[in-house]
């Protein structure tokens, strides 16, 4: 296989088409569907992927948006992720629009251009990543299983290659105390308000002696009815993160050290629902990563300075990368541009935004295109990740 004359293809196929990749991130950004719902969306991607020969699966790992296409009949196993949600309001302020269009067009790509007997390209559709549960049901379910090497991109102020993540569990708090008239019968009730609100404090406390990297973070879901009731029942929804997932632990059950302190003091009932689905930490695959630095300087882009372990969130791609070697490198779409924002949506079918879909397409494909022609890589890389 002439390594050389594929990448050449990949770039020039990926130029060539880029406008219908562009134009399905256009479509994703119109009509953005929330995670579990992403009906349309999965149906665009999936149907296009029929469309350039891909065997396509629906519905896999019991969520009806997620989805498994694959092309190839041999050789290794490499999966391409198209994340599709949008969140709440504000659309595709994550930009996953432009991570279903990269990897859209980096399958496309591959399909085309490797022998069948190369590797065998997967595409999954992986539907929820802002609900940190898509990704950790198809590894639950099997939808992961025989997948040798992980692929994404995600969208981002700066072009760069390796990022941190933090571990993230979610706890829910339920106080139930006792109603009364909290003018005329104030010593008859039981206020449940008061339990969320002393965990607040004990949270707030307990922070000055958590390791640097442990966030807590939480809301008041319930609070009451009126004022001149006595809340019978409360409820708070807690996030709670970290490097580790050893320290992640230690950390929620001191959170939850801090609910059960606030039950006892205020003398409510407490329930504690802790969600099962931890999202992991990113395992860092250093000489995966480097391939993927190798194609940026093939493709003449520069990648700008970065500290890794700063401005660290949490995704369920962590949970990927704990069962195989994984990359979530970020593509550009707009300088100074934060996350989650209205601005950050519209950038996504910037000009910028449009350049980050075909960068993110010939990228990946030419990360793919080596691993497929380079089994000593591919044994490195695996290396690595078992140590």
């Amino acid at each position: 296989m002439d390594l050389d004359q594929i990448k050449g293809d990949i770039v020039a196929l990926v130029e060539g088409r880029k406008e219908e990749f562009i134009a399905i991130a256009e479509e994703l950004y119109r009509n953005p569907e929330t995670g579990l719902n992403e009906v349309r969306s999965s149906a665009l991607l999936a149907d296009f992927l029929e469309r350039e020969g891909f065997r396509v699966e629906r519905g896999v790992a019991g969520l009806p948006t997620a989805f498994r296409a694959e092309a190839g009949v041999e050789g290794p196993v490499i999966a391409l992720l198209a994340e599709m949600d949008a969140l709440p309001v504000m659309g595709h302020a994550c930009g996953h629009n432009v991570i279903a269009a990269a990897a859209v067009g980096a399958a496309t790509a591959l399909r085309r251009i490797l022998p069948p007997e190369a590797a065998q390209i997967v595409v999954l559709g992986t539907p929820a990543e802002e609900l940190g549960i898509g990704k950790v049901d198809m590894i639950a379910k099997g939808a992961f299983d025989g997948v040798e090497f992980a692929l994404m991109v995600h969208p981002s102020s700066r072009r760069y290659v390796i990022k941190h993540y933090l571990g993230l569990a979610r706890i829910r708090f339920t106080f139930l105390g006792r109603p009364a008239h909290a003018a005329a019968y104030p010593e008859e009730g039981i206020n449940a308000l008061d339990g969320v609100i002393q965990t607040f404090n004990g949270i707030s406390a307990l922070r000055q002696q958590l390791r640097q990297d442990v966030r807590v973070h939480g809301i008041i879901t319930e609070g009451g009815v009126a004022p001149n009731i006595i809340p019978e029942r409360a409820a708070a929804h807690f996030y709670v993160r970290a490097d580790d997932l050893a320290e992640l632990e230690r950390a929620k059950a001191r959170v939850v050290a801090c609910a059960e302190g606030a039950a006892l003091a205020t003398g409510c009932r407490l329930q504690v629902d802790a969600d099962p689905r931890i999202m992991a930490p990113l395992k860092v695959n250093r000489t995966f990563s480097a391939r993927y630095s190798a194609q940026l300087a093939y493709l003449g882009l520069q990648e700008s300075e970065n500290q890794p372990d700063k401005n660290k969130g949490s995704s369920d791609i962590g949970n990927v990368s704990q069962i195989v070697p994984t990359i979530h490198p970020h593509v550009p779409i707009g300088d100074g541009i934060n996350i989650h924002s209205e601005a950050f949506a519209r950038a996504t079918v910037s000009d910028k935004g449009k350049a980050a879909v075909a960068e993110g397409a010939a990228a990946l494909a030419l990360t793919a295109a080596e691993l497929a022609a380079r089994p000593e890589l591919r044994e490195e890389i695996w290396r690595e990740f078992r140590s």
